[in-house]
């Protein structure tokens, strides 16, 4: 109850930042092609920073041994994601399934869920958070990369994931973090101070996305009710239980379980503007589930407390 709790105080809290985003673009002081620059920073910025930062701390045994849960519990639930939005929309018959079922399978882990894990958890947190990103972004450039573009391409998928700048992040930190690396402080406080950046400047772009849609027309979508149900509701569910028939406890569990519970991936839209999929569906997923995850997250939190807590 407690975690629910926390967790609805701290998704109110994103909330408000989101507003603010949004009323930001209303009232111009961010423009179209603003929202762009500031996911550009974020990107190859901010959130890399962010990433790093986690990994400046001690060694300790203990903690190394939750990190390394953390990519198996992550791995695991990424792929059960897979193959839960494969498998419920194995019947229908639509021109639009692919990025239905992209929607469906990748989180919005990293603007909405790292925010929301180093409020409830902290730094150590982070630390566990950047493993899941890591088995994200292999998951996403790998098969979701194959999904969306029909096409396997073995140097373009390569090339993806070695250019990608979340694990170029988490690759460096781990080195600096396994062998200990000194950082000075000249070093250690600007990538901490742009890091801390990460929270407000991932709530402000997804304001600013949901300023800038139409939410009568993306709620004209029959399919986008099938993504909010699996990626919201069935999706984080089967997770919880799968963890609850393991006998899987504990703080790391529960952060890959709320990463995976996160709403559509923002980068849906950008798949489906790459690949020529549906603008609609895409765009009308991360709006609406980023929105209903409000009330979704805290829910979720609250099963938590009951089956892994």
């Amino acid at each position: 109850m407690e975690l629910a709790a926390i967790t609805a105080q701290q998704v109110l809290i994103l909330f408000v930042m989101i507003l603010i985003g949004a009323v930001s673009f209303w009232a111009g002081l961010i423009k179209p092609e603003g929202k762009r620059v500031l996911s550009d920073i974020l990107l190859y910025l901010i959130s890399p920073a962010m990433l790093i930062d986690s990994y400046l701390v001690e060694f300790d045994p203990a903690t190394f041994h939750n990190l390394l849960e953390t990519f198996v519990l992550s791995g695991i639930l990424l792929l059960l994601g897979l193959a839960v939005s494969f498998l419920l929309t194995w019947r229908m018959a639509s021109p639009n399934i692919v990025i239905l079922r992209f929607a469906c399978t990748f989180s919005n882990a990293g603007y909405m869920g790292f925010p929301l894990i180093r409020a409830l958890f902290g730094e150590e947190g982070i630390l566990y958070a950047s493993a899941f990103l890591t088995m994200f972004n292999l998951l996403l450039w790998t098969q979701g990369y194959v999904m969306a573009s029909g096409k396997a391409r073995l140097r373009e998928i390569l090339t993806s994931i070695i250019t990608c700048p979340s694990l170029i992040a988490v690759t460096l930190g781990l080195i600096i973090y396994l062998a200990q690396i000194p950082v000075s402080d000249i070093l250690k406080s600007p990538i901490g101070m742009i890091g801390d950046m990460n929270t407000p400047v991932s709530m402000i772009v997804i304001g600013v996305t949901i300023a800038g849609s139409s939410l009568r027309t993306l709620l004209k979508s029959r399919e986008l009710g099938v993504v909010l149900l699996l990626r919201l509701l069935v999706i984080p569910s089967i997770s919880a239980v799968l963890f609850f028939l393991l006998g899987v406890h504990g703080t790391v569990p529960m952060i890959a379980l709320i990463l995976e519970a996160c709403p559509c991936a923002a980068i849906t839209t950008v798949f489906a503007i790459k690949f020529g999929h549906s603008e609609e569906l895409a765009a009308g997923s991360v709006v609406v589930s980023t929105l209903l995850s409000i009330i979704t997250l805290p829910l979720f939190a609250l099963l938590l407390t009951a089956t892994v807590g």
